[in-house]
């Protein structure tokens, strides 16, 4: 053992230090939440910004990493076997591999990485300076190295995803509010309204606006006095004004515009005037705003507030209409119902819990507004509500009494009005063991 064996054995150390840095750096900034790092570094750390910046290309980082890992371990190997070759002859390889496997497993890759997991963003902060010189000096090896990779995967059928950063985001933060919820940290009107918010840009207006079936409507060729009857004794504040058919809109009368109307005409100053006679709806009513029924919630929330309207019309593609959407009704998807004084509001939510374990529902409840009382998890893809979860799984309009079983519920038709089904009996079906 001469001065160049511990020569050697000092380097191949300080190169299994190397490797430890580059195996770290790795994990904690590959694992640091950009989150976290954008708000150190509007506090002012540079290594934040550091980190930030590395972080925007994860190939070209990786790369320089890997590179570097991978010469610095190769290059201890070699050195460690050099070393004890001269010592113990053909031994020494076998001697060398046992060696360099333990040390680079314990001290090059498991125990950097462990402490780099428990706090990514402190060392990602720290080591961020450095690891961004080093890239610089490594970007030409690591250029060619991404064109030959680049070209390979091509030839495989593999292409990138441009879109794929933003899409993982939106899905981290989703997941991280779930797990949240499941770990008790998050109460569950919490986790409804922060997901609610993110899943405005993926639903759309047809999902959620009030069925044509639903609205009530003026007819403009109503008597004055039964048309004032009927806004007043309406729940509603705005209503759709209509002639002849009900597909032909006129517009959207307010109740308050109304009113305003009635008591100019009853005010004559000249006392001539024809009093409510005169009174002429369409004259009355707002010019009518027509949506797409394809048009995402979160656009159609920006076209609210930028119209400084709340009330629009849905149709589809042939402009026939659907039903109508309000400001209120996308706003009930992030905070839950909205209540007021001439809301009729049901006890129960519109689940009433029997005492054998089931559920009565009503048909025209929306999946997702099942799924957010009841914690449950029923696909929506394919229908809107209860009951057109039950006729699309059925292929058929079912009849009272029908019963079936999917998706973990055994569904049963207590009524059916015309072509609908009004009131459901659901009950979940034991887990299926194997």
């Amino acid at each position: 053992m001469d001065t160049a064996f511990w020569i050697t054995t000092v380097a191949v150390l300080a190169l299994i230090a190397a490797s430890a840095f580059f195996s770290g750096s790795e994990t904690a900034l590959t694992a640091a939440s950009r989150a976290k790092l954008t708000a150190q570094a509007e506090k002012g750390s540079r290594g934040a910004v550091a980190a930030l910046q590395i972080t925007e290309d994860r190939e070209r980082m990786i790369g320089a990493l890997l590179l570097g890992n991978n010469v610095v371990n190769i290059m201890a190997a070699a050195l460690a076997t050099a070393a004890l070759t001269r010592l113990f002859g053909d031994s020494g390889v076998a001697l060398a591999t046992m060696a360099m496997t333990v040390l680079v497993l314990i001290f090059g890759e498991v125990m950097p990485k462990t402490l780099a997991i428990t706090s990514p963003e402190t060392v990602a902060t720290r080591v961020a300076p450095a690891i961004r010189v080093l890239i610089a000096l490594f970007s030409p090896v690591v250029g060619g190295v991404r064109v030959v990779v680049r070209g390979m995967l091509r030839l495989l059928g593999v292409k990138g995803n441009p879109e794929g950063n933003m899409l993982a985001l939106r899905q981290e933060i989703a997941g991280a509010i779930a797990f949240g919820h499941s770990e008790g940290a998050v109460e569950k009107a919490d986790r409804d309204r922060l997901l609610g918010a993110l899943d405005l840009v993926h639903r759309t207006v047809d999902e959620i606006m009030r069925h044509r079936r639903e609205i009530e409507m003026i007819d403009a060729d109503q008597p004055p006095g039964a048309i004032l009857t009927q806004v007043l004794g309406s729940s509603h504040t705005r209503l759709p004004v209509f002639r002849g058919d009900e597909e032909n809109i006129l517009g959207v009368v307010h109740a308050k515009d109304l009113l305003r109307e009635v008591d100019r005409l009853v005010r004559a100053a000249d006392g001539q005037g024809q009093g409510l006679a005169a009174l002429d709806i369409a004259r009355v009513a707002m010019k009518p705003y027509f949506v797409p029924e394809t048009t995402s919630l979160d656009e159609q929330m920006r076209e609210f507030l930028a119209r400084r309207t709340h009330f629009a019309l849905v149709v589809d593609e042939y402009g026939g209409l659907r039903g109508l959407i309000t400001l209120e009704d996308i706003l009930e998807e992030i905070v839950g119902d909205i209540t007021d004084e001439f809301d009729k509001v049901s006890r129960d939510g519109g689940v009433q819990r029997g005492a054998d374990g089931s559920f009565l529902i009503d048909g025209a409840m929306t999946i997702r507004d099942l799924n957010r009382a009841m914690d449950w998890q029923l696909p929506d893809d394919e229908a809107n509500t209860i009951a057109g979860l039950v006729i699309h799984e059925a292929q058929t309009i079912p009849t009272e009494g029908q019963v079936f079983s999917f998706h973990g519920f055994r569904f049963e038709v207590l009524q059916r009005r015309e072509n609908r089904i009004t009131r459901l009996k659901l009950r979940p079906l034991p887990p299926v063991t194997g």
